[in-house]
């Protein structure tokens, strides 16, 4: 998907066409809310994103044409998880995962609990 223009999260994820790849984004949204409950759920640069209130977005994901993005824009905390982050298809701060069935959302929850307990710089 090209960046959305959808106001909100839940439209953001109703443009979404593939029903797998919308289960699985409705799954990152639901461990986001769970895990950043103190975080607000917003729409930054036509994707979710999640932020301490006021601040810039630490969370964000999308649905690319060929994969899930998880931005991680935390450096603190990739470097925190830099071993478990080896073997993962990442950039400078997006994890990409290229099959949905492949996602690790034990992974996904411990990243959003480290972003949770601190606040830290932003990239």
């Amino acid at each position: 998907m090209a960046r959305s223009a959808a106001e909100d999260v839940d439209g953001y994820l109703a443009e979404v066409a593939d029903p797998d790849l919308s289960t699985a984004l409705v799954r990152i949204r639901e461990l986001c809310l769970t895990e950043l409950g103190d975080h607000e759920e917003v729409m930054a640069y036509g994707m979710p994103a999640y932020r301490r209130p006021g601040g810039e977005p630490e969370i964000a994901f999308a649905d690319q044409k060929q994969y899930v993005s998880f931005y991680l824009m935390r450096p603190d905390v990739r470097d925190a998880f830099e071993e478990r982050l080896a073997d993962q298809d990442m950039g400078k701060g997006c994890l990409r995962f290229r099959r949905t069935e492949r996602i690790d959302f034990d992974l996904v929850r411990d990243l959003l609990k480290a972003v949770a307990a601190a606040p830290g710089e932003i990239c």
